[in-house]
């Protein structure tokens, strides 16, 4: 089990670190705490969210563009105002069909990504 950790209780998406995540996909921690992380991921348009699987629970919700999203064997596209969840250890991954940002939650904090923090 890692150390307590605490994110500030404000996120300025102006003043916070903007992180390279993968080709075309960049990220900005939102708030965390050792339950739970939200962050806002930016995606350009032809990105691609490597199909994966974590043992957090994960709903996203998306503010803008459009994404071609697979969970488990089902596929969906959705655009601003749609979001999903899916269960810890579920295969998923996501095309970004139009430029746009998700924000994800996870419980507990992913590690991985507090790693990089």
């Amino acid at each position: 089990m890692m150390e307590e950790v605490k994110s500030n209780p404000f996120f300025i998406a102006a003043d916070e670190k903007i992180y390279d995540a993968d080709k075309g996909i960049t990220r900005q921690f939102v708030g965390y705490d050792n339950s739970i992380m939200m962050v806002k991921v930016m995606f350009e348009k032809g990105a691609i969210g490597q199909q994966h699987a974590h043992i957090h629970a994960q709903t996203t919700y998306v503010v803008s563009g459009k994404f071609e999203m697979t969970i488990g064997d089902e596929t969906k596209i959705l655009q601003a105002g749609d979001g999903f969840y899916t269960e810890p250890n579920i295969m998923h991954g996501c095309v970004c069909l139009e430029a746009g940002i998700l924000i994800d939650v996870f419980s507990p904090i992913r590690e991985d990504f507090y790693a990089t923090i």
